[in-house]
């Protein structure tokens, strides 16, 4: 049994590698992490559980923290009456998931930090989110609620125990195996386009009113939709949202990187914590606008995501972190926002008055104390006629402050760095960086990519081939779940594409057959998002929503078709029909909610091209070829180069129908194949750019 206070003062969570659960190591709250330890303590002490779930980076976690679990009359009341676990719910996707079904369908809505009371058994009894200490504008009071399931389980244990098998057997997964829909259809694509366009905000951009969440995947569908119907509006859609955001205080207009969503539904004042996986998704929705319209502002949005996250988000061994929070000095946004006279202070009266009146800071400020959130009030070029300056010397001002205003705000007290490494994020951030190399160019982000990659496989992949979860300070946890693998996936396959190495298109494959034989559900079709390898809970969930992440099962599903015309392996086509299949009538009802699965179902509907360059990859002519296949927008193709020697030997030995697609006469050829034909071999790159559509 572990020591209760291995550091005087200290609980339980002091032996942890969280972030999260290493604030929580010094509460007078007795805590214990999710084990086997505070489950038999449950049991042998005859006490409920009460079940505390959030993340380093959670502004009301903080609160709840401060309020609560800081406090010594919480702490004697919890310590007496209950056994408390804290998890993370990034560390522990798996019981978040599950507990999270559990309070949105017992009081309608959910978030965190998440509460939970819960038999020794984990079966749970009551939910709630944040409560404050004592009871106030309608919210009941953490204390109150702690003495009153207190006193149930003394009086009344027996309607304590019915509710909690009555809601542990609610929240079992039926079956939801549907082959006699067949969702491969236009019109499921076009009800998704449809129900988009009737929330979408055509004034400020994004859909619905606040909070607005940037949702990427809705945009890189529209971006599809149009492409396939050449639908004007979709694209506008796309643009007008992309501009906004960027404009907006949800993007960090000093430092760059995009804040988690907006509180308003003009994306001025952001919920400031900064996340990972939004970084990346942003980041592939900014490329295929670019790639789509031309327009070099969304190549440069891009780019400043990307210089955030080399600079701020990377390990020294390569890997990506994966937050940072909403607070600093105990005040959400403080890190981000400023005043006229700060700026005009550090910029002089002249700079500063243009920065503060292009960038909205002004006297009484825009947020809360009269602080203001930087933000582009109107068009560079606008502010450039008003001003009586030209285009290019605004530009340079406002560049040259941003640097210096950078360099003030860097010896702020910044916000918390969750600097652990999840496999999943990690994944979705090599496929961003690997698709800004082949859309832009830009070499390092290519090598970013690479070394993450080699970080990932190197220490967190076993000698047994399986993924594990999460990496700090030396130390990897938790057997992966299926969006490590499928994310993972996706990186590489991205990778792949960006540099050709072999080796990753291997280590793709290898990971989606092990997906496929850990999370496979082989009676109802699709993936479970727990595996063979993982903790078994009181169910076992199949998640296909794409909400601020896509889905496991979205994702996995365009990886496998992918993956199958890479390698002519017809199965993985398959499984992807059956993996649609297994959640069929949920998308046909409701498209909107499953954008990025719709992506996948555009592949599988096609047009589709596989698109196989023969040649020396050194050679300049090749590279053309290459170069013109990346700067047009393909959502539908996969691109392979077979060279000669040991490279293309490989290639062949996972792709066989690439050993008789070689070059002709010393010169570059490629092979465009199309819905199960191939067209004539090309060697000239403008025939190559009509054959590509």
């Amino acid at each position: 049994m572990a020591d209760a206070n291995p550091k005087k003062g200290a609980n339980r969570l002091i032996g942890e590698k969280s972030p999260y659960l290493l604030q929580h190591a010094d509460n007078p709250v007795d805590w214990y992490p999710w084990g086997e330890e505070a489950f038999q303590k449950a049991k042998k002490e005859d006490k409920p559980v009460f079940l505390s779930i959030g993340y380093a980076t959670c502004h009301w976690c903080h609160v709840m923290a401060h309020e609560s679990f800081e406090d010594e009359e919480v702490a004697r009341l919890l310590n007496q009456h209950f056994v408390a676990i804290k998890v993370d719910r990034e560390e522990r996707p798996d019981i978040d998931k599950i507990y999270m079904h559990v309070c949105q369908s017992l009081t309608g809505s959910g978030g965190w930090p998440l509460s939970i009371f819960m038999t020794p058994e984990r079966k749970p009894f009551f939910a709630g989110t944040y409560f404050p200490k004592s009871s106030r504008l309608g919210m009941p009071g953490f204390m109150d609620i702690l003495e009153q399931v207190a006193a149930m389980w003394e009086k009344d244990r027996a309607s304590i125990l019915r509710s909690s098998e009555a809601i542990t057997g609610a929240i079992q997964p039926g079956s939801d195996s549907d082959t006699s829909v067949q969702p491969v259809s236009v019109e499921t694509l076009k009800k998704g386009y449809t129900q988009l366009a009737r929330v979408f905000d055509p004034g400020r951009g994004g859909f619905g009113a606040s909070p607005k969440f940037p949702t990427p995947h809705n945009l890189t569908f529209l971006l599809r939709w149009h492409k396939r119907s050449g639908d004007t509006e979709a694209l506008e859609m796309v643009e007008v949202t992309l501009n906004a955001m960027r404009n907006g205080g949800i993007f960090d207009q000093v430092g760059f990187g995009f804040h988690r969503y907006s509180v308003d539904n003009k994306w001025l004042v952001p919920h400031f914590e900064k996340m990972l996986y939004d970084q990346a998704l942003l980041a592939m929705a900014y490329l295929e606008a670019y790639q789509v319209t031309g327009k070099t502002e969304f190549a440069q949005v891009a780019r400043e995501i990307f210089t955030y996250v080399l600079r701020d988000m990377t390990s020294p061994e390569g890997g990506f972190y994966s937050a940072e929070d909403a607070d600093s000095e105990g005040k959400e946004g403080l890190f981000y926002v400023w005043t006229p006279q700060e700026v005009k202070k550090h910029l002089g009266e002249k700079t500063g008055d243009i920065f503060c009146h292009f960038y909205g800071i002004a006297e009484g400020g825009n947020f809360e104390e009269g602080l203001s959130i930087p933000h582009k009030r109107i068009p560079l070029q606008a502010f450039a006629t008003r001003g009586g300056l030209g285009l290019q010397e605004l530009e340079t001002i406002l560049e040259e402050a941003r640097k210096k205003l950078f360099d003030v705000r860097e010896k702020r007290i910044h916000p918390l760095k969750d600097d652990k490494v999840l496999t999943s994020w990690n994944g979705l951030m090599i496929a961003a960086l690997a698709k800004g190399h082949q859309v832009l160019g830009d070499q390092p982000y290519t090598d970013a990519a690479r070394r993450a990659a080699d970080f990932i496989l190197g220490n967190l992949k076993t000698s047994e081939g399986r993924l594990l979860r999460r990496y700090r300070q030396g130390d990897a946890a938790y057997a992966g779940y299926l969006d490590d693998y499928a994310f993972l996936v996706w990186g590489l396959i991205e990778l792949y594409e960006a540099t050709f190495d072999v080796s990753y298109l291997e280590e793709a494959i290898a990971l989606n057959q092990a997906m496929i034989d850990i999370f496979w559900d082989k009676e109802g079709g699709g993936l479970y998002f727990t595996g063979t390898g993982n903790e078994q809970l009181i169910t076992r969930s199949k998640d296909f929503y794409d909400g601020a992440l896509p889905s496991g099962n979205s994702v996995a599903a365009l990886n496998f078709l992918q993956l199958g015309r890479m390698t002519g392996n017809v199965e993985l086509e398959k499984r992807a029909d059956e993996l649609t299949r297994a959640f069929s009538t949920q998308i046909q009802e409701q498209p909107i909610a499953y954008t990025q699965m719709l992506n996948a179902l555009g592949f599988m509907i096609g047009p589709s091209q596989e698109v196989v360059i023969a040649g020396d990859p050194g050679l300049e002519t090749t590279q053309a070829m290459v170069n013109v296949v990346r700067s047009k927008f393909l959502p539908n193709k996969v691109l392979l180069l077979h060279p000669d020697g040991s490279d293309g030997k490989r290639l062949v030995a996972i792709s066989p129908f690439l050993k008789d697609m070689v070059s002709a006469g010393d010169q570059p050829t490629v092979y465009v194949c199309e819905q199960n034909s191939c067209q004539a071999p090309i060697q000239d790159v403008s025939k190559l750019a009509s054959a590509l559509h």
